[in-house]
């Protein structure tokens, strides 16, 4: 497991640090990191991803007021229990 994790953890450590040599040079001199076509598809990605939490928050919110609501019903219905 440590033979496989150890060279992941290279790769990742190498790409990590690739990335800051190219990126925050670029950034300093004001150029852009990605390309008009890049920006488009990350604008698009944004407003799925607020999309997605918006239904996943109304899901949740509905399915909790189902379960406060059954839980409700549960207690009054319940019979008395035997002594």
């Amino acid at each position: 497991m440590l033979s496989m994790l150890l060279p992941l953890l290279l790769c990742l450590v190498i790409a990590v640090l690739t990335l800051a040599l190219v990126a925050i040079p670029a950034r300093r001199e004001g150029r852009d990191l990605l390309t008009p076509r890049g920006e488009e598809v990350l604008v698009r990605v944004k407003s799925g991803t607020d999309a997605a939490a918006a239904r996943t928050s109304d899901l949740v919110s509905s399915a909790a007021a189902r379960v406060r609501s059954s839980g409700s019903e549960s207690e009054t219905e319940q019979a008395p229990t035997p002594r």
